[in-house]
């Protein structure tokens, strides 16, 4: 079997597909790349038995014939990178069952893993699906990944809750301490379903999404969740297990409302983070009319304080929060004005845009 590739299209497929790829796997055909000729058609596909991306790309010119290799993924990625911009990549499987990889005056051998013990995924029945563009998905993901838990005892939290409704796409991620949610108006779904996606597959799905404006096909199944454009096909093994009930930790009855300038916001949150204690991240607000007042001060008795003028009018409240938590709120935003809604110093606080927001945080408070 011989095949020729351009350098530039294959790294970019490669890069894409290596991702999923475990260094420590339990099967060593799991170290490698799965590559399935077909004419001029060439698949890649990589997987770590949770998650696994198919890539396709198109040669130039047909293949000598069809077929299947398994190459290791990360010695060839390394190669590929090494390998100058622009020069075509030639692929020979032998009769030795060793693959060469030549490109100008380079050439390198490399041991194959029989095809049929590469595993693949069954994706089983279809239970609903939609498209969505890619840059709508990604948005989602952006908004609300950061709030994800990890390696928490609580395995169900270490993903994304995906939940349909008719018209409408909503995700949630939480950590116990926090959580984001933000909301996809589609009426392409006509669904009422919610399952879990694993972290690992939330942020390999989220590095694919590149091609902002082109459609991607969501296919939600038993078992997994599928995701397919013209460039690639992912899928991931859901979480098997409840997510919590996040309505009922949506603070109600807030009426202390506070606005203000995001970036002067976060940039006050950022100054006083210096000086918070490494471990605790405590920072103390201190909210009276019209100025928001943010204090710091760790073991070794340093300390920060920083006011920004906010819009308020009402009671004096003090309540200390985890400021990586704020700042993570304030970095995925994009409007310039954002809103705190606050009850009281043990209530949990509610942030979100101050016009039309589709993306709502809660944050609990911290004893300082």
């Amino acid at each position: 079997m011989k095949f020729t590739v351009q350098r530039d299209a294959l790294l970019k497929t490669l890069s894409l597909v290596a991702g999923v790829v475990e260094r420590r796997q339990t099967l060593a055909v799991l170290a490698n790349v799965l590559f399935d000729l077909n004419q001029t058609t060439l698949s890649l596909t990589g997987t770590d038995l949770e998650v696994e991306i198919t890539g396709r790309l198109e040669l130039e010119s047909p293949a000598s014939e069809n077929g299947q290799l398994t190459v290791p993924a990360k010695k060839l990625l390394d190669i590929v990178k090494s390998l100058p911009d622009g020069v075509a990549i030639n692929f020979s499987l032998g009769d030795n069952q060793k693959v060469t990889v030549s490109a100008g005056r380079s050439r390198f051998t490399l041991a194959t893993l029989p095809a049929a013990d590469f595993p693949n995924v069954d994706e089983g029945d279809i239970n609903a699906s939609f498209s969505v563009t890619q840059g709508q998905l990604k948005r989602l993901i952006d908004r609300t990944s950061f709030a994800m838990a990890q390696q928490d005892v609580r395995y169900y939290l270490n993903g994304m809750l995906w939940e349909l409704s008719p018209s409408q796409l909503r995700v949630v991620s939480t950590d116990g301490h926090r959580l984001a949610m933000c909301d996809l108006a589609s009426d392409a779904i006509q669904a009422d379903i919610q399952i879990i996606v694993p972290r690992k597959g939330i942020l390999e799905l989220s590095r694919s999404l590149v091609n902002l404006d082109d459609e991607v096909e969501i296919v939600f199944g038993p078992n997994h969740l599928t995701a397919k454009t013209s460039g690639f096909t992912f899928i991931t093994k859901l979480v098997d297990g409840k997510f919590p009930d996040y309505q009922r930790v949506l603070p109600r009855g807030g009426n202390k409302l506070v606005t203000g300038d995001r970036l002067q916001l976060r940039e006050a949150f950022q100054r006083a983070a210096i000086l918070s204690n490494e471990k605790y991240r405590g920072v103390r607000l201190l909210l009276s009319d019209g100025q928001l007042t943010i204090q710091a001060n760790n073991p070794e008795q340093e300390e920060a304080e920083d006011s920004v003028m906010v819009n308020y009018q009402g009671e004096a409240l003090e309540i200390g929060f985890n400021v990586n938590y704020i700042i993570d709120v304030l970095n995925v935003l994009s409007d310039n004005e954002v809103k705190l809604t606050l009850a009281d110093s043990n209530s949990s606080a509610l942030l979100e845009e101050l016009e039309d927001s589709d993306s709502v945080y809660v944050i609990m408070p911290m004893r300082l």
